[in-house]
């Protein structure tokens, strides 16, 4: 597209902050959706809060699923711009993008529709809580599809540089949703009160504005065209995307479906810790928003630099990513170690969860570094076409490291022995994730040090 823009020209931080910085807004836009949620459904009921307990590691794992087919089409995109494609392909890859979501997403929302009830039983909701949480699935089913098309599109401007515009749009459906969000869940006016049903029904709303929007701009800016041969080539776009986006969205889904067993460890101990638990991880979620934000900035410029060939550009670009994740992650947590207990009282309805989010926020927060190095090296790892190697990364840290930790955890220490669980897996992920992006070319031979440090230790000696 004529609008594209060059990330390969100026400094790397430049490139990374022209990305990354629009992305903040959007993504801090998307999560107060969550935050606003926990906010007002608190004060509608303890169960409509323990509901959205049980709701949101499940539909975060679903939308991930939607994150790594927008992942596969950024990447796919921006190596392509880097290595000079002309508008009709963009053109082409953008229809395949927005039509393999749209398959997708459909299919994904008709079983979750008839899963939700038994699944949330799994997980251990009952009694009010379980009919709460199954009256969010049907409004979030029939808005899945909307969010998936729309992700595919925005991604297009993301891997052209052009991320304001998907942050404008993740921005704006926000502040709808917010908006309507009391308004649904407490009823006003001839609208009746629909507790979590409502906030369903809202967030459909929003997504459905949204998406008119970004389709008319895209329109406009001739994003989205039918004449360029929409049909050509649409089998290799499918397996290019797919190549990528496949693995990202398994990478992607892994730690909120993660997490939802996580949440039944927390649920063995009572509904109070689930809420407590839930409400920390819309606080987590909020505070990270620039390193989320790196994520998605990372990938167009390591796409981009190594679409071009500049794949000293592209490790420089890790490297600053790495750092400021470690940097920002130590300051928070140190913050919250002040702030956690006004943090948890807003959050939530009672004083049982509120101890259990005020915890989780003093002690897992120590944490974050690793799952912001994480995150962004699986972004960059994408990008560079290594797809496999960051789904691998995501379900050893869950699967092998954050479950079996937990649950032993919470059967010897309780509660405290799932947070400890949560520092341990991050903290072994980011060795993980810094050793995967060395290997692969992305980081230079004196990251080493990390990998394999009595090896460098004795290198090094002897060079000496």
């Amino acid at each position: 597209m004529a609008s594209d823009q060059d990330l390969n020209s100026g400094s790397v931080g430049r490139a990374l902050v022209r990305v990354s910085a629009p992305m903040t807004l959007g993504i801090l836009g998307v999560l107060s959706v969550g935050l606003a949620d926990a906010f007002f459904l608190a004060r509608h009921g303890d169960a409509s809060l323990a509901a959205i307990g049980f709701i949101f590691p499940v539909t975060t794992a679903l939308t991930s699923l939607s994150i790594g087919l927008s992942a596969g089409t950024s990447a796919v995109l921006s190596r392509s711009i880097g290595g000079g494609a002309k508008d009709d392909e963009q053109a082409r890859m953008t229809l395949h993008a927005m039509l393999l979501g749209a398959i997708l997403s459909v299919i994904v929302a008709v079983f979750f529709y008839f899963v939700a009830g038994w699944l949330f039983g799994l997980m251990g909701a009952d009694g009010k809580v379980l009919d709460a949480a199954v009256g969010y699935v049907p409004y979030w089913c029939a808005s899945f599809p909307v969010l998936v098309v729309g992700m595919s599109l925005n991604s297009v401007f993301r891997a052209g540089g052009r991320s304001e515009v998907a942050a404008i749009a993740m921005l704006a459906q926000s502040v709808v949703n917010i908006g309507l969000d009391p308004v649904m869940i407490f009823g006003w006016g001839p609208l009746p009160e629909q507790g979590t049903a409502g906030a369903g029904l809202a967030t459909l709303i929003a997504r459905g504005l949204s998406f008119v929007g970004v389709c008319i701009f895209a329109i406009r800016v001739r994003a989205l065209r039918l004449d360029c041969s929409p049909m050509r080539d649409i089998t290799s776009s499918f397996q290019a995307i797919g190549k990528v986006g496949a693995p990202a969205a398994l990478s992607n889904a892994i730690n909120p479906a993660g997490m939802a067993i996580i949440t039944a460890a927390v649920a063995t101990i009572s509904d109070a810790a689930v809420a407590g638990f839930g409400a920390a991880g819309r606080i987590q979620a909020f505070v990270i928003i620039p390193m989320l934000a790196l994520s998605s900035g990372i990938g167009p410029v390591v796409g981009q630099a190594w679409g071009a060939e500049k794949t000293g550009r592209a490790r420089a670009a890790v490297r600053l990513t790495f750092v400021v994740c470690v940097i920002y992650s130590l300051a928070v947590a140190a913050l919250l170690l002040i702030i956690a207990d006004p943090v948890a009282t807003l959050m939530t309805a009672g004083d049982g969860a509120k101890d259990f989010t005020a915890s989780y926020l003093r002690i897992a927060s120590w944490g974050f570094f690793g799952y912001g190095v994480l995150i962004t090296a699986n972004a960059a790892m994408n990008a560079r076409d290594r797809a496999l190697w960051s789904m691998t990364l995501s379900a050893s840290r869950i699967f092998l490291i954050y479950v079996p930790a937990a649950w032993a955890g919470v059967m010897v220490f309780g509660y405290t022995g799932i947070l400890a669980a949560t520092v341990t897996a991050n903290a072994i992920a980011a060795w993980a994730a810094i050793v995967a992006c060395r290997s692969v070319g992305l980081l230079d031979e004196q990251w080493a040090i990390v990998e394999t440090p009595a090896r460098w230790i004795a290198q090094r000696s002897r060079q000496a």
